[in-house]
């Protein structure tokens, strides 16, 4: 029995991990297509779009991964929260004046 709940223990284990790696590919996907928004908006290099997603989640205390998403669905429906945008926007202007 022991060898039996070992086994499930380690089942567990390697579902749980599972199901992270599958969040962290979506989230990395996301932050991609972040940076891509960024880096078209604001004619800028992929590095500079990256530092540009890192100073808004800085600069708002937002988790990146969320900033990304609101960047990404923002494209679409041309919307961003307030301080998002305002953030996007200075992070924009420092990147550009660099």
């Amino acid at each position: 029995m022991a060898a039996e709940d070992e086994l499930d223990d380690r089942i567990g284990v390697l579902e749980e991990e599972v199901v992270q790696l599958r969040q962290a590919l979506v989230s990395h996907a996301v932050v991609d297509q972040a940076i891509g928004v960024v880096v078209a908006v604001g004619h800028l290099r992929p590095e500079q779009g990256w530092e540009v997603l890192k100073e808004i989640s800085q600069h708002t205390n937002t988790k990146l991964r969320e900033v990304a998403e609101y960047v990404v669905q923002g494209a679409h429906c041309r919307w961003l929260p307030d301080e998002i945008h305002e953030a996007l926007l200075a992070a924009l202007k420092r990147v550009k004046a660099q």
